[in-house]
C-alpha cells in the first residue's frame, strides 16, 4: 500500500479545516500555539515511517500522556488498580467534579483527568519524590529516544490555573481514594502533561501497543499481551473523553487525544499512528486530527471493525 501518497491525499483533503475549532486557550501558554499546524506520522513493525506536515514539530503531549502512566500503574499493580480506577466509560466531560462526587471518589477510568491524577497518586506511592523521573524514563525507553524533556513554561502555566484539577484531588482524598500529598502529585500530574513530543515520536512510543505489548523494533516487552488487550480496550471506549463513542464510530481504532492537538491510535499487528492539529473541536479533541483518521481508515480499510 502507497501510505506516502494516502497521507498526501489526506493533507489535500483536511486543508480547508484547518482554521475550524479552537486552541486550548484555557491553558495560557497553550492559547499562544500556532493554531493551523498539521502533522501525521505512521510507524510501521519493521520501523519504516510515512509522514506529512511538520512532524518534526515538539507539541504538548497533555492526556496523551495518561497513556504511559497507566501502562506503568498497570505493570507495577496489576489488577488491584482497578481497585483505586474503573475502566468504563465517563459519558461526562473529563474534569467533572460531579461523576466523581456522585461515584464516591472512584474515577470512572484513568484517561478522564480524575482517573489519571489518581493513576498517578498511584505512581507517587510506588516511586515517592522520584516519580517524575521514572513516568519520563518509560516514554523514552518506549520511544526510543532519550533527549525527551517537558516544557517548564506549560507545566507552570497548567499548574498556576489547575484549580478544577486540585478540586478533584481534593475530592478523592475525601473519600480516602488518595495517599499522598495532593500538591506533589497535582505537580507531577501537570509535568506529565507538559512532556513535549513530536508526531514522529510519539508514533514511535506507541509501537508496543500494536504489538501485544512488545516493541516489534527492539523485541523489549513493556506489559503482557493481556494487560495491552485491556490498554488498547479503554483506549476505544474511553480515550477521547466524551466523544470516545463518536471517535470509535467514525475512525474505528483505539486511541488517545490530549487538548495540545495529539492524537495517538494504534492498528493492531500493523502499525502505530500520531496525527497533530492544534484547534480543538467541542469535546477537546482534535478537530482536523479526528478528521485526518477517519480519511486514513476509510481509504486503506485499517480499522478493527
Amino acid at each position: 500500500m502507497d501510505y506516502q501518497s494516502i497521507l498526501k491525499e489526506i493533507k489535500l483533503e483536511i486543508e480547508p479545516f484547518l482554521s475550524e475549532g479552537n486552541v486550548a486557550d484555557y491553558i495560557p501558554a497553550l492559547a499562544k500555539v500556532e493554531p493551523n499546524q498539521f502533522a501525521m506520522t505512521l510507524t510501521l513493525f519493521d520501523g519504516t515511517t510515512y509522514s506529512i506536515g511538520c512532524s518534526d514539530t515538539k507539541f504538548s503531549i497533555q492526556s496523551i500522556s495518561k497513556v504511559f502512566t497507566f501502562t506503568k500503574a498497570l505493570s507495577l499493580y496489576g489488577k488491584k488498580i482497578y481497585n483505586k480506577v474503573g475502566k468504563e466509560p465517563s459519558g461526562n466531560p473529563f474534569n467533572s467534579l460531579v461523576q466523581l462526587e456522585y461515584e464516591n471518589g472512584i474515577p470512572r477510568n484513568p484517561f478522564i483527568n480524575a482517573g489519571a491524577i489518581a493513576i498517578t497518586d498511584s505512581l507517587f506511592t510506588h516511586y515517592e519524590r522520584d516519580t517524575f523521573d521514572n513516568i519520563i524514563q518509560f516514554i523514552k525507553d518506549i520511544s526510543n529516544n532519550y533527549e525527551l524533556d517537558y516544557n517548564e513554561e506549560v507545566w507552570r502555566s497548567e499548574y498556576e490555573c489547575g484549580y478544577r484539577n486540585s478540586a478533584l484531588a481534593n475530592l478523592m482524598k475525601s473519600f480516602g481514594n488518595f495517599e499522598n500529598d495532593i500538591e506533589s502529585v497535582i505537580k507531577t500530574y501537570f509535568k506529565q502533561c507538559s512532556i513535549e513530543m513530536t508526531t514522529f515520536e510519539l508514533s514511535r512510543a506507541m509501537l508496543f501497543l500494536a504489538n501485544h505489548g512488545v516493541d516489534p523494533i527492539t523485541q523489549k516487552r513493556f506489559v503482557t499481551q493481556s494487560q495491552a488487550k485491556r490498554i488498547n480496550a479503554i483506549m476505544l471506549t474511553c480515550g477521547h473523553y466524551d466523544a470516545s463513542g463518536e471517535f470509535a464510530f467514525h475512525v474505528g481504532l483505539p486511541g488517545k487525544s490530549g487538548v495540545g492537538g495529539g492524537i495517538v491510535a494504534v492498528v493492531p499487528e500493523v502499525m502505530s499512528i500520531c496525527v497533530f492539529s492544534p484547534r480543538l473541536n467541542s469535546w477537546g479533541n482534535s478537530l482536523v486530527g479526528t478528521k485526518a483518521l477517519e480519511l486514513f481508515t476509510t481509504k486503506t480499510g485499517h480499522s478493527i471493525f
